[in-house]
This record gives structure tokens, sequence and C-alpha cells, in this order.
């Protein structure tokens, strides 16, 4: 296999892997608080021949000396946008979408082994019967919400309506009097430091290089001013399907780019194969 057919195959990969990226932003243009990510990619160490070792040879050469060959690019990251997602009316009780692009509802994440408090922008809740009258709020998973003291959110099955005050308040009609239940927000200062959980959840990592203090703060006592929450609204994916659809046409074509230097690699090999 020659130098071409490296470059080129050590590029494919890649290219399917960002392909992968974009396909996963389409499927999501319509998943509640999704955000988009991106593949940056980075180039792979070079190989240089120094194809002139007479210094004096070089006097007043313009080029860059030596000859330096690629052997192609990979993805260094995938990078998440936190930019806010637009904000759609459905006026419904259990909808509430977020106007500040860095809060998050608590939620226990119970689709591993073991339960986590996870965070999510979806707003998308509703209920579930758990037996002796009561009830769990959940998000669209069956993920219970949690309250500002960390605990699962729980009321009676006989509840009549949900009203959203200030500061993330939420007030829970029931036939023998309202309860008050703060709804459980947190401020992520660095989402970068977060793991992707599935299920649209983020969530800490199993090791945290850094200050949790400098990544989230839980929104409570005379902080709980900051949120803003909006009651029969839900945000909407930020994901943009015109640049998308075109990023995956850039690199379908990138990719048949590499596959047709193969071919043409392979051509070549073959005429040189070929001479008697």
């Amino acid at each position: 296999m020659n130098q071409t057919m490296i470059t080129a195959t050590n590029t494919l990969s890649q290219l399917q892997h960002k392909m992968d990226v974009i396909s996963n932003n389409v499927a999501n243009v319509n998943t509640n608080g999704f955000k988009k990510r991106s593949a940056v990619f980075t180039e792979l160490l070079a190989q240089e021949f120094n194809n002139q070792r007479v210094s004096t040879q070089e006097i007043g050469r313009l080029t860059p000396e030596h000859i330096r060959v690629g052997v192609g690019s990979k993805v260094g990251h995938t990078q998440a946008s936190f930019t806010q997602g637009s904000i759609q009316a459905t006026e419904r009780e259990l909808d509430f979408a977020f106007t500040s692009s860095n809060q998050y509802l608590n939620v226990l994440n119970q689709s591993n082994t073991t339960s986590e408090i996870s965070y999510t922008r979806d707003g998308a809740l509703y209920v579930s019967p758990v037996g002796d009258g009561e009830m769990l709020l959940v998000d669209g998973n069956g993920n219970p919400l949690l309250n500002a003291e960390g605990e699962i959110i729980s009321f009676p099955n006989d509840a009549k309506a949900f009203t959203l005050e200030e500061n993330g308040v939420l007030i829970i009609e029931t036939p023998r009097g309202n309860e008050r239940i703060m709804l459980g927000i947190t401020e992520i200062h660095q989402p970068q430091y977060l793991e992707q959980k599935g299920d649209n959840l983020l969530g800490l990592p199993t090791t945290l290089e850094v200050d949790i203090n400098t990544v989230l703060t839980d929104l409570l006592g005379t902080e709980r001013v900051e949120i803003s929450l909006k009651q029969g609204y839900l945000e909407k994916s930020n994901v943009d399907l015109s640049k998308e659809m075109t990023d995956l046409i850039n690199a379908q074509r990138s990719y048949q780019f590499q596959t047709k230097s193969i071919s043409m690699a392979d051509q070549m090999m073959g005429l040189v194969n070929g001479i008697r």
C-alpha cells in the first residue's frame, strides 16, 4: 500500500465519524432542548523528507525547506453548542422552557445500573403513578424530577392543576389544598466538563479534575431569583437543519474524493506493475 492509499484510508474513517455526528444532529432536530455537536478536525503528524542536505544550495530559496507529506487528518473532538434554542408555545401545564442558556432541570437518571443526578433542558414533564395514592413528576423517559433538596418529587394522585410561580416554585392544586415544590435547578458554568449520559441528559464524569463549584451551581436560597423558567412553553433544539444538510453534503463529497484517490492510486500501481 502506497502513501496515497494510507492517507486516504486514515481520512475516510474520520469522515465517517463526522457524518455520524451530523446524522445524530439531524435525527434530533425536533428533540426538545437538544444541543447540536460538531466534529473538529486536526491534522495527523506529517512526514518530512530532507531532500537537500547541502545548505549552501538552498540560499535564496523562497519555499519551506524539505518536503512535508501529510498522512491524513482525524476528528480531534466533538464540540457541543449550548446556544439557546427557539421557544415554542404549547399551553400545556407541564411544559416548561428556560430562557437562560445555562440553566438545567435536575433528574434522577435511572437508565444505568446505578442512579445518578443528571441535568436536562427538556421541559416536557409528565406524571407517573407509583401506588399508595402517590404520583411522581418525571421526564419523557420516566426519570423522576428532583426538588431543590435533591429529593424525588411526589404528590397525591388527585392533583387538579399545576402552576409555576417565580423562582422555580411549582404549585400543585389538590382537594386538600395547595402544595409548593421548589424544582431542582442547576446553573452550569462550564458544560464542556459534563458527559453525555444518553436520553438527552448531561452528567458529571466519574473523575472530575477541577473544582465542581467552578463547573456548576445549584440554585438555592437567594440565588433562585436568577431562575428564568416559563410555563406552557418548550425549548426546541438548536439544530439548524439547512446548515447540517450542507455540512453533510460537503462531508460526503470529501468522502468521495478520498475513495477516488484510492482508486487512482490503485490504477497507477497497476500501470507500474504492467511495465515490462
